[in-house]
């Protein structure tokens, strides 16, 4: 009897795709998969919105408890080894230095004086997106990350964060002098003209920058899960196959496990960049003249 052709294409896309389902699909008939109806939309001011909590969202909220659990966990076991008067040790420990890590050389080594202000957001950001990645690699599991809406709201707080802070930094006549550059050795009258026809390029360039965080995170987090479904792909492409297809499911394993072992890397790698270039846009605004 001939398997029917698999579409790994239409495999690829429905696993990566956001849903209004969660569970473990694909197992005993989709007994435990919850499904639930998308809900009306929402009409304000000539916008549509709809509210409806889908999977990635139900993951991203759950990457925001175990954040608040493990911090809370974090500073619990601190205090319990501080009131012993003993060295951390365990999981706390572990913590403490990897916080430590983002504090002393995201946060402050990238933004200056007024690094310790803005430790608790990049900390935040750092942990959150570390989550949200690890989410993603779990079986049945979704990467939150994986939407580009997710990583698209972290870019638009990190601006808004950015260009804030740095008008009160500033002031509004510093504030406009990162849009109106001055540049030296023009003259006065060659200087504006300068200023006038480089504003157009500097403003598009504060909203570049956001627009590389959602691109860079969004864009990595999905062609890691896309790498991973299409090796998947070639054991019911090939598997098939008399005589090979223990040659080409063991073969196929072996390559996902290795990108599983390098995507379990970037979930880390990611969340470092992302706290990296968001204390960095913070640093280079705050001392911007």
């Amino acid at each position: 009897m001939m398997q029917e052709p698999v579409n790994v294409g239409e495999l690829v896309l429905h696993h990566t795709s956001d849903q209004y389902a969660f569970g473990l699909e694909g197992i005993f008939d989709d007994r435990f998969v919850l499904h639930w109806h998308k809900w009306p939309d929402i009409h304000i001011a000539g916008l549509t919105f709809n509210l409806t909590p889908t999977r990635q969202m139900l993951f991203m909220l759950l990457g925001a408890v175990l954040v608040f659990i493990t911090m809370r966990m974090t500073v619990r076991g601190l205090a319990r080894q501080k009131a012993h008067e003993q060295a951390p040790k365990g999981f706390a420990a572990a913590m403490e230095g990897l916080v430590l890590f983002v504090r002393n050389d995201i946060a402050i080594a990238n933004i200056g004086h007024d690094g310790p202000k803005f430790a608790p957001l990049v900390l935040t950001l750092f942990f959150f997106v570390l989550y949200m990645n690890l989410l993603g690699l779990m079986p049945w599991g979704a990467a939150a990350t994986a939407n580009l809406a997710v990583t698209a709201a972290l870019a638009i707080v990190v601006f808004l964060v950015v260009e804030i802070s740095g008008m009160r930094k500033l002031g509004l006549k510093g504030y406009l002098g990162t849009i109106f550059i001055h540049i030296d050795g023009l003259g006065k009258v060659g200087g504006i003209l300068a200023s006038i026809f480089l504003a157009p390029i500097e403003l598009v360039g504060k909203f570049t920058k956001g627009f590389a965080l959602a691109i860079r995170l969004f864009g990595t987090m999905v062609a890691g899960h896309f790498v991973i479904l299409s090796l998947f792909g070639i054991i019911f492409l090939f598997g098939h196959l008399s005589g090979w297809n223990y040659l080409i499911g063991a073969t196929t394993a072996s390559l996902v496990l290795a990108i599983m072992a390098l995507e379990l890397f970037v979930a880390f790698l990611q969340a470092y960049v992302f706290a990296l270039l968001t204390a960095t846009f913070i640093g280079m605004m705050q001392v911007e003249h």
